[in-house]
């Protein structure tokens, strides 16, 4: 134990002054979804979103995160961060508090956003609101059509405490009759409507507020004494390899099917209440659901906000225009020649997309060809998230059945997506297409798609390779590269890598191609490593990464050397970020930002050096070690000079956001960046404005639109050489002034430090 707490304190003492606690770390990136719902310049019911976002994720990172930690209370009772040091115990402590401030944020947001959608005529109305007339006739539908499909639950030594499903609403109360105390509960089913708009009222009510303020009818004789509503948040972080307890004749999707079955009964790890209750209540729930006072968070927000996408259909289509934000139409993707297909583009120029910005149409229709295509052989995939309804799926049906080779490496470890996969998984291996779910021990999160075809007895591979998404859900929420190319070098690392799948050995090397766990580290560090000599011999190095997490330890600490040799680093990251900027003689040159917007930033993006030596990577992988060495990715260079350039446009421009992108300073907090001059960036409506730009100029380049359409895309070529210059510009800033600020920053940590 004295080795350990050494151990222990030698992490502290190294790693405190430059790097923060993931989980921490994590809940600042919730909080700046969170903000979002504070913005007056987004539309109300956007907010009101955002709001039920950031519960979602909170809900997810207490089923996980906390879940994990929990876990290592019992189990691992040594286990400390090897980034701050801090223990399980430390950390729960400072995420339940930190969990108490978000929660009262959350209902200050809430209760500014409810009275904004009211005074634009969209109610959300308590019960003790309504007028009696109207209590009334909700009183009759409760009775009517409510109260039969409720089952009340009086707990006492013949009715035993009742499992309580992971989120699910109940009503639980305290009775009194006869001179006897019990308790009861009542759990409100999922087939009953979540929002009821009482007649004559311009406004919703929903249902647990309604079972709430008529539940004594729900278990007359007793009287009510004591009432709420609570939601109980459970351990969800189920072990999902195989181990000696798999059954020999049991294959690796009956064991998925049966894991996941255990997630609603692991144990409870959260307590929300949505109305105050005496201590012994309280005690009670704590005694049947092992939970304590630090467990317990009070909200006066409804602790289901998922409601909140449905409001639309309330409001109706005139007045969802004023609440709510136009529905995002990603541009069309058009290609130089008449009727060119997406195949035989990319047999000429690679093609890059970018999503939401951009369709994910050609790509769908291109393997909708490929399974027509006589000269196709084998169409090989990796899935991790697809749709429910999936158009992708159905290509690799239809190409199976058309006699092709359709290998499928479908991820049943996709957490909460396991029974979608599970389900497809069984539609593609009864299509015909030969499934396949990874090596033992690493979940397969790459995202790559080979096209082999036979073209006049000689063999010919189109790649694909994104940071997400075959999802056509998500595809049109977060933001995506996805490269496609014929680049034959790119195609047989592609094969091999396939080859390497089927043998279930990750092991080997590929001529451009970065994979994990492999290879895809070295390679970052070796990148890293040549930046670093490069400053040290004069020469400028510079670094960009864009990804969601940076957690790995081994990368940051190759980041930190590169700073305290002169390498310039910007990195985007969106969500956890253990590595600490601008601290004086260990990070002062690395900046770090974070971008919170209309869409989720998911592209992940590694450039190394300037200028002609520039190497661009495109890659499914965040630096997390989860990823750099219990998961199989993909890096995949960027070769093409214009689509390298176009790339390294996208980056400058959201390193040069001022409307959206939050800094981080060396204490770890984050500000929100503030235009210093009218010139206002907000990199995701740049890349909106800047796709059907380019759309724009396909069309007129292959004549296919009208001569009004020619003057609006005279007009369109305009619009995108004012952003060219606003792009230029701002880039001068970037390069110059976001230095000085650094530097300013780093100054300043220097002078308060002393």
């Amino acid at each position: 134990m004295a080795v350990m707490t050494s151990a222990r304190e030698a992490e502290k003492t190294n790693t405190s002054k430059c790097m923060q606690n993931r989980e921490l770390s994590w809940l600042k990136f919730n909080e700046r979804v969170l903000e979002e719902a504070n913005f007056s310049a987004n539309p109300p019911l956007e907010r009101l979103k955002f709001i039920s976002i950031f519960c979602s994720n909170l809900d997810e990172f207490y089923m996980i995160r906390v879940g994990s930690l929990t876990d290592y209370l019992l189990f691992a009772p040594d286990y400390f961060d090897n980034k701050t040091g801090m223990t399980a115990e430390e950390q729960l402590e400072a995420i339940y508090n930190q969990t108490s401030s978000l929660f009262a944020l959350k209902d200050r947001y809430f209760s500014v956003v409810t009275q904004d959608l009211d005074h634009q005529g969209l109610r959300y109305i308590k019960m003790n609101d309504l007028p009696d007339s109207e209590c009334k006739k909700v009183e009759t539908h409760f009775v009517r059509n409510i109260l039969p499909l409720l089952s009340p639950h009086i707990i006492d030594s013949r009715h035993p405490f009742p499992h309580m499903d992971n989120k699910r609403l109940y009503i639980a109360v305290t009775l009194g009759h006869k001179n006897r105390s019990v308790f009861g509960l009542i759990a409100i089913h999922h087939t009953l409507e979540r929002i009821f708009c009482p007649e004559g009222s311009q406004g919703y009510v929903l249902m647990e507020d309604i079972i709430y303020h008529f539940v004594h009818l729900a278990f007359s004789p007793y009287k009510v004494n004591e009432k709420t509503i609570l939601a109980v948040t459970r351990n969800a972080d189920i072990n999902t390899e195989e181990d000696s307890v798999m059954d020999e004749d049991m294959d690796y999707r009956q064991f998925m099917k049966k894991t996941i079955k255990k997630r609603q009964r692991l144990a409870p790890v959260r307590l929300e209440l949505q109305h105050n209750i005496s201590r012994p209540f309280r005690e009670f729930l704590y005694d049947k659901l092992s939970l304590n006072e630090k467990q317990t968070f009070l909200s006066s927000t409804p602790l289901d906000l998922s409601y909140s996408f449905r409001l639309e259909d309330i409001a109706g289509e005139k007045l969802s225009k004023k609440l709510d934000r136009p529905l995002h139409t990603p541009a069309s993707v058009s290609f130089s020649e008449k009727r060119m297909t997406l195949m035989k583009q990319v047999q000429k120029k690679d093609v890059l997309f970018s999503y939401p910005f951009e369709n994910m149409t050609p790509f769908l229709e291109m393997l909708r060809q490929a399974a027509e295509d006589p000269l196709v052989l084998s169409i090989k995939i990796t899935l991790y998230r697809i749709d429910v309804q999936s158009k992708l799926a159905e290509a690799l049906i239809r190409a199976a059945e058309n006699g092709k080779e359709v290998i499928v490496l479908m991820e049943l470890r996709a957490r909460f997506d396991e029974a979608n996969n599970i389900e497809w998984s069984h539609r593609l291996d009864e299509a015909g297409c030969q499934v396949i779910y990874g090596p033992p021990g690493y979940k397969v999160h790459s995202k790559i798609c080979l096209i082999t075809r036979k073209d006049f007895g000689k063999i010919q591979y189109i790649t694909q390779v994104g940071t997400g998404n075959y999802n056509e859900k998500t595809v049109k929420l977060y933001t995506d590269l996805s490269l496609v190319t014929s680049n034959q070098e790119i195609g047989q690392d592609a094969s091999l890598f396939f080859h390497k799948l089927l043998l279930g050995n990750m092991d080997g090397d590929y001529s451009h191609l970065w994979v994990a766990p492999h290879s895809l580290k070295k390679h970052i560090i070796q990148s890293i490593e040549k930046e670093r000599r490069k400053a040290e011999e004069g020469e400028t190095g510079q670094i960009i990464i864009k990804c969601n997490s940076l957690t790995d330890r081994e990368i940051m600490l190759k980041l930190i050397e590169a700073s305290q040799s002169g390498v310039k680093v910007a990195m985007i990251i969106r969500g956890i970020c253990c590595l600490v900027p601008l601290i004086p003689g260990f990070t002062e040159n690395i900046t770090v930002i974070s971008v919170v917007g209309r869409f989720l930033e998911h592209s992940r993006i590694f450039c190394f050096g300037v200028g002609d030596e520039r190497k661009l990577y495109i890659s499914s992988a965040d630096l997390m070690t989860r990823n750099t060495e219990h998961r199989v990715e993909i890096a995949c260079p960027v070769l093409e000079e214009d689509l390298k350039q176009r790339v390294y446009d996208m980056l400058e421009t959201l390193l040069m956001d001022n409307t959206k992108a939050w800094e981080q300073f060396s204490d770890g907090r984050y500000v929100l960046r503030h235009p210093f001059t009218d010139m206002i960036i907000n990199s995701q409506e740049m890349f909106i404005d800047e796709a059907r730009v380019r759309s724009l100029q396909v069309l007129s380049e292959s004549e296919k639109i009208s001569n009004d359409a020619e003057f609006s895309s005279a007009v369109k070529h305009m619009v995108q050489n004012i952003i060219k210059s606003m792009q230029s510009a701002a880039r001068f800033l970037v390069k110059h002034f976001w230095n000085l600020v650094g530097k300013g920053q780093a100054l300043f940590s220097k002078l308060r430090n002393k």
